[in-house]
């Protein structure tokens, strides 16, 4: 069985008990090597087999799980994050269809989340923003036209842009263009143990980057979530009737 399992965010505990569970079970581990903490890599066991993903191509990881399944041995293939972000699984998981090698997927914690971790921040504020746009700035591999940056940051909602801290100027020049007058910030390695949070607005997100030497590894979080006003929710209001509770005022 070939097993897909999020690492989480950064941090070795974070990872899902399924996760760990995986991990410990594994004959096998071939793991994101750029950007998965090796701290996770302990969960496997002493005799499991690891290869970096980092240096390997599409064909070669496809390989080695093709192999490992006619020897009857248990792969985990060990993403960042949640595997549904920015992972590249699905073109692993057509490819394993065409095999007819079996497969699942744990869903591991995203670095967006680990962010909002980091910033102590609620993404979804009444009465600011009901919506979170997970996107990236266009750079050597395109984003489709209709995505682009200015377009995405005219709708007003909270944005999280992930591959995209090597080219803040661009993210800057774009987002101004689509309205984004707000605050900002810069979240390096959410969870790890080096995390940083960098408070700045949209304006100088370049700058800030650049004065705290941040050029990767790094979200970018946008938007009037990260101000101080907003509504108070109406699930707790005493005012407010639902379901499971009455109004007492």
């Amino acid at each position: 069985m070939i097993h897909f399992v999020g690492a989480g965010s950064g941090s070795a505990d974070l990872i899902t008990v399924r996760g760990a569970r995986l991990l410990g079970e594994a004959d096998c581990v071939i793991y994101a090597g750029s950007l998965v903490n090796p701290a996770v890599l302990s969960y496997a066991g002493p005799a499991c087999a690891l290869y970096d993903s980092a240096g390997m191509t599409l064909e070669e990881v496809i390989g080695r799980m093709a192999e490992n399944e006619r020897a009857g041995k248990t792969t985990v293939r060990l993403h960042t994050g949640d595997p549904s972000l920015y992972g590249a699984i699905r073109e692993q998981m057509d490819r394993l269809d065409e095999l007819s090698l079996p497969y699942d997927v744990t869903p591991g914690v995203s670095s967006f989340c680990g962010a909002a971790a980091a910033l102590r921040a609620e993404y979804t504020l009444p009465g600011v923003s009901q919506s979170v746009i997970i996107t990236r700035m266009t750079g050597r591999t395109p984003v489709p036209e209709g995505e682009a940056l200015r377009k995405m940051a005219s709708h007003g909602c909270t944005m999280v842009l992930f591959l995209s801290t090597g080219l803040l100027e661009e993210v800057e020049r774009e987002l101004l263009a689509g309205g984004a007058y707000t605050p900002a910030a810069i979240v390096y390695k959410a969870t790890w143990p080096d995390e940083q949070v960098l408070r700045c607005t949209v304006g100088t997100l370049a700058r800030t980057a650049r004065d705290n030497c941040v050029t990767r590894t790094a979200l970018i979080t946008v938007g009037d979530f990260l101000g101080t006003d907003y509504g108070r929710s109406m699930l707790y209001d005493p005012a407010f009737t639902h379901s499971f509770r009455e109004a007492t005022v």
